[in-house]
């Protein structure tokens, strides 16, 4: 591969973060760069964990939603994380938590299956580009608690934790997670210092082997164009809605185009092809 064509293959890798989808999926099919993230996420530390079955995906009953994880691990000691990455704030944080809960807990339990020992303790983590409660934290952690007793725990042994990268916080948390939720925004050089915890290095060197990967490269593209035809797809299909609607009250091609700040010539063209379905 010549030299130009690697550039192009390479450099909008290097612009990704560990906050954008593609390169956060990538890193994390590596055990080690998920048991970095929980440990980090957490203040924990952790032995071994390996994947749950079917680790990405775990479905309803027919009909009804399910869900698909960004990683899901279980470690030595029984404690099940779902770490999940939210760029963009679509207002959905705790109820979708709550979701996710209730599908995480649903196959740990057999039918007929009595009592419910076999629920283990389970972390759900997501990691926001943004303040979820506008309250300055880096990270919010949440337990049910007692409204009467605030000391007093349910004692389900779930816990829900939401990070935020845009936390103002530093002398309240550990160094660590500071570095770390920086690095996710900003996954560079410039961000992974000469006395930062050892795990973020090499959580760096393992997203420094991905941008440096010519298939990485290629794979990234060719998601690019996917995600870009969806799009159009989308658009095209709206404007069609459109058109259809106009037709039927008696609008011409010129008023469409108009009404539309169209080309008539476009307009022409996706008239005929309404006509063809």
């Amino acid at each position: 591969m010549q030299m130009g064509e690697q550039n192009a293959l390479l450099e909008p890798l290097q612009k990704l973060n560990l906050m954008d989808d593609f390169l956060f999926d990538v890193t994390t099919v590596n055990l080690e760069a998920c048991k970095i993230i929980i440990e980090l996420s957490l203040n924990i530390h952790i032995n071994e964990i390996h994947w749950k079955e079917g680790q990405k995906v775990v479905h309803n009953l027919p009909g009804k939603r399910g869900i698909r994880m960004d990683f899901y691990v279980e470690d030595t000691n029984g404690r099940i994380f779902d770490v999940e990455m939210q760029k963009r704030n679509r207002g959905n944080i705790p109820k979708r938590m709550r979701f996710y809960q209730g599908m995480l807990d649903a196959p740990l339990l057999k039918s007929g299956e009595e009592g419910f020992d076999n629920l283990k303790p389970t972390y759900i983590v997501v990691i926001c580009g943004f303040d979820q409660y506008k309250k300055g934290k880096y990270r919010y952690t949440f337990r049910n608690i007692c409204k009467e007793i605030p000391n007093l725990e349910l004692g389900d042994e779930c816990t829900k934790v939401i990070l935020n990268t845009k936390g103002g916080n530093d002398h309240e948390v550990e160094k660590t997670l500071v570095d770390f939720l920086h690095y996710v925004e900003k996954s560079n050089d410039e961000n992974v210092s000469e006395d930062c915890d050892e795990r973020i290095k090499h959580l760096h060197d393992i997203v420094k082997a991905i941008k440096a990967s010519e298939q990485m490269g290629v794979n990234y593209m060719k998601m690019e164009e996917r995600d870009r035809q969806i799009r159009e797809e989308g658009q095209k299909n709206l404007l069609l809605l459109q058109i259809q609607k106009k037709l039927e009250k008696g609008k011409t091609a010129e008023e469409i185009a108009e009404a539309l700040e169209q080309e008539v010539a476009v307009i022409e063209r996706l008239i005929e092809e309404l006509r063809e379905r």
